[in-house]
């Protein structure tokens, strides 16, 4: 059974950087496919970036593209996403999502992470 386990969450001020970070564990991580997603408070959950399987393909949502970073390690089982130039928008609770299609900017990822706060003040 697939087991997902964020970490990295935290307070950071507007502009600054934090990378969250995805533990990845009971089967073969390069088998899957990996996203990050997020929700604010009062809102739905929101597609942020996915992974292929080699790392080589990654995809972003427009609100983040060029700002965030996902990528992974396939010999650590981990996949990270480095958020830079935060703003009070993008705090929400950070999802970390496993499923063996590569399915970017959808949300019908087969397994779910419990999540990871980000807070970022202004």
């Amino acid at each position: 059974q697939v087991q997902l386990v964020e970490s990295g969450g935290g307070l950071v001020q507007a502009g600054g950087s934090l990378t969250v970070s995805c533990a990845f564990s009971g089967d073969t991580f390069r088998r899957y496919c990996m996203g990050w997603f997020r929700q604010a408070p009062g809102k739905e959950r929101e597609f942020v970036a996915a992974v292929s399987w080699s790392g080589t393909t990654t995809y972003y949502s427009d609100s983040v593209q060029g700002r965030f970073t996902i990528w992974r390690d396939n010999a650590r089982n981990t996949v990270d996403l480095q958020m830079n130039r935060l703003n009070p928008e993008d705090t929400a609770v950070y999802y970390c999502a496993a499923d063996v299609t590569y399915k970017p900017g959808r949300d019908d990822y087969d397994c779910w992470g419990q999540g990871t706060q980000v807070t970022v003040s202004s």
